[in-house]
């Protein structure tokens, strides 16, 4: 009787253990994303913003990866894109919440909107307007949009769709550094076009 009450004990301290591993996806998703800090790309999980068409491909749904380059003595206009038919297409609904100094505030009592006192709406920035994505075909079909602020360009994408097996069979451990050195690349690139062009 003892015998069996011992086997239970360790089946179950066994069971608890291999509980505790990680999914094989978890593993990936995480080599992905140490490859990406040794890159430079800043990986974040974020929920997904409200501009952005995110789980079930409604707009800010569910959990997004946020990859963001900063680049040292670089002003970048604030700005944010979509992808549309593998272009990147400004977001026209953005507003820039930003106080103007310059302006004159309005006293809060006769003020027409309770909202902020001096919002102002930014000119949209057209720089990348139907520039294509032209990434690797294995990260391609997961980006969603980017965004640029002082020094640092942000991309969405979906990483954990990169790593798991039904929405990339084609994944390989190997290419995991290639196609990240590839994304850096182009955010480095849409950042020197930004700068260009008005």
């Amino acid at each position: 009787m003892g015998l069996w009450i011992g086997i239970i004990i360790v089946l179950f301290v066994l069971g608890s253990m291999m509980a505790l591993k990680p999914s094989g996806i978890d593993q990936r998703l995480d080599n992905l994303r140490m490859m990406a800090r040794r890159l430079q790309l800043n990986p974040k999980l974020i929920t997904c913003p409200d501009w952005i068409k995110g789980k079930d491909n409604e707009y800010g749904r569910g959990m997004i990866g946020q990859y963001c380059l900063i680049l040292e003595g670089t002003q970048l206009p604030h700005a944010r894109y979509q992808v549309i038919d593998g272009q990147w297409r400004p977001d026209n609904s953005f507003v820039d919440m930003a106080v103007d100094n310059s302006k004159l505030a309005i006293p809060s009592a006769i003020r027409p909107s309770q909202n902020h006192t001096n919002t102002v709406v930014k000119k949209i920035n057209f720089s990348l307007d139907k520039t294509p994505l032209d990434l690797p075909v294995s990260i391609e079909p997961f980006v969603k949009g980017l965004t640029t602020k002082a020094n640092s360009i942000i991309i969405y994408w979906e990483d954990i769709a990169y790593v798991r097996p039904s929405t990339n069979p084609a994944y390989q451990q190997t290419l995991i550094e290639t196609d990240l050195l590839a994304l850096k690349e182009k955010l480095e690139k849409w950042a020197l076009d930004m700068q260009k062009k008005p």
